[in-house]
């Protein structure tokens, strides 16, 4: 799977990414640090990428859009330390890929893991 991460968590999340297989940039790498986050978005969508944040705004902005990618991780709640949420991503990416696929806003918390399908017709799960 193909990841941008973006510049609210560590570029070491990306290389942790990396080492586990997926092909995952940072922010930082692409020169959008500091950038709006609908170039950020527009990014990943070209790109095909998922973007994984811990921003709400992108969730937010693709809900409004009713874009179907680029799909978005968000981390909310959850430790800062890099290689837990790497644990965190990677533990449960076999369970998410369809809908990461297919479009869809993954909300990882300390308790459970909610996925909104993006589109026009999207419904939350």
């Amino acid at each position: 799977m193909k990841f941008l991460v973006d510049e609210c968590l560590s570029p070491l999340l990306a290389v942790s990414l990396t080492q586990a297989g997926h092909e995952s940039v940072h922010v930082l790498d692409r020169g959008l640090q500091g950038r709006p986050d609908h170039e950020v978005m527009a990014l990943a969508q070209f790109e095909g990428r998922v973007l994984i944040s811990a921003d709400t705004d992108f969730g937010e902005l693709l809900i409004r859009s009713q874009a179907v990618l680029p799909s978005l991780i968000l981390l909310r709640g959850l430790t800062s330390r890099t290689p837990e949420l790497a644990s965190v991503i990677l533990g449960n990416l076999d369970q998410i890929v369809e809908e990461l696929t297919g479009g869809a806003i993954v909300v990882f918390t300390t308790e459970h893991i909610r996925v909104r399908h993006l589109g026009p017709d999207a419904t939350g799960s």
